[in-house]
């Protein structure tokens, strides 16, 4: 059988799949069960544009043969028709094979979830700070450019501007997918504004995209979890509020320790806390099994690990480079600016050569 055979046939399954949901998500025993429903539209919306795929290159298959029977029988003029199109519709055909094989990848379960992005100053001191602040300043612009919920979660400033540490959430349709290959040590090359004498620094600031958790990923017992309270804080550490609305989680078994102090209550931050404990504890699962996967098949786009260095900005420069794929961009000003389109897309891409490598 040839390869386009086997992927008809898979992408026909998935077509019947894909009727079979349609019918389930108008069921209103469906529609009462939250959960259940909330699961079938999404799957519902994952095959959406693969059946549309599908659609299209029966259409082309189905064009294809009229052109090859024109072309073997004994009229002239559709023969000569056939000869200027079929170069035409093969060039579709295998074009959208080529989409269909993409499409039908497998994908990163939590791909669609909602993220928690980390911002931790690194090596530089009050540059690294600045640098960090910078760098929160750029996913916002691009995530609210995409339409995106973007939420504080989390903050300290630096002394001299930018933030020692920040947490956000952001929500939207694929966040996850997006943003994971962004983790990383981010590094920067420019004179630093308390630089006196014009001698260019490297700096650094960490990135962490982590997928929220859901209830059903970790079982949270409250009862080894420390909950202190205490009052916010603003920069340099002054108390901006008299009541102790700030939380801070201590999880005894893992060590991890969470502080939420930008919500408006109390009770609103310890909802933020506990979601991120649960994110914490979540990607903490999911680094032991891509550790494990990782033995049987290296990634250059995305190994997970967010102590490597993934990217440079050289400000004397202009330039941005992604190491892992060798992107260079001399469009610094905009990258900053928040148009993270190119760069993103390049580690798509490049993803996707993997995975396509693996699985032909």
């Amino acid at each position: 059988m040839k390869k386009e055979d086997a992927l008809m046939q898979k992408l026909a399954s998935i077509s019947d799949r894909f009727l079979e949901v349609e019918k389930q998500v108008g069921d209103p025993e469906v529609i009462a069960d939250q959960k259940r429903y909330r699961d079938l539209m999404r799957e519902y919306k994952r095959l959406g544009p693969i059946v549309d795929q599908f659609k299209e290159l029966r259409a082309w298959e189905s064009d294809r043969k009229q052109a090859e029977a024109w072309a073997q029988g004994d009229d002239p003029e559709f023969k000569e028709l056939a000869n200027i199109e079929l170069p035409g519709i093969i060039e579709q055909l295998e074009a959208g094979y080529a989409e269909a094989r993409i499409m039908l990848l497998p994908k990163d379960e939590v791909d669609d979830r909602p993220v928690m992005m980390e911002f931790r100053a690194g090596t530089g001191g009050d540059e690294a700070a600045i640098f960090a602040g910078d760098l929160y300043r750029m996913y916002q612009r691009h995530c609210e450019g995409r339409g995106w919920r973007w939420q504080l979660v989390n903050a300290n400033e630096g002394t001299a501007g930018g933030f020692k540490e920040i947490t956000v959430r952001v929500e939207g349709e694929g966040v996850f997918g997006w943003l994971k290959f962004e983790s990383g040590v981010h590094r920067v090359q420019r004179v630093p504004e308390t630089e006196s004498q014009g001698r260019v620094h490297t700096s650094a600031a960490t990135v962490a995209v982590l997928p929220v958790a859901e209830d059903v990923d970790v079982e949270l017992d409250l009862s080894v979890v420390r909950r202190d309270t205490f009052r916010a804080s603003g920069a340099g550490g002054q108390h901006v509020n008299k009541t102790e609305s700030a939380v801070r989680l201590t999880h005894a078994p893992s060590g991890i320790v969470v502080e939420c102090q930008d919500g408006r209550s109390q009770h609103q931050n310890y909802e933020y806390a506990l979601e991120v404990l649960r994110t914490r504890l979540f990607e903490q699962e999911r680094d032991r099994q891509n550790a494990e996967r990782a033995e049987q098949r290296k990634s250059l786009v995305s190994t997970g690990d967010r102590s490597a260095k993934i990217r440079t900005y050289n400000y004397p420069q202009g330039r941005v480079t992604d190491h892992r794929i060798q992107f260079t961009s001399h469009a610094l000003t905009a990258i900053m600016g928040g148009d993270l389109l190119p760069v993103i897309e390049a580690l798509r891409m490049a993803e996707q050569a993997e995975l396509l490598a693996a699985h032909s």
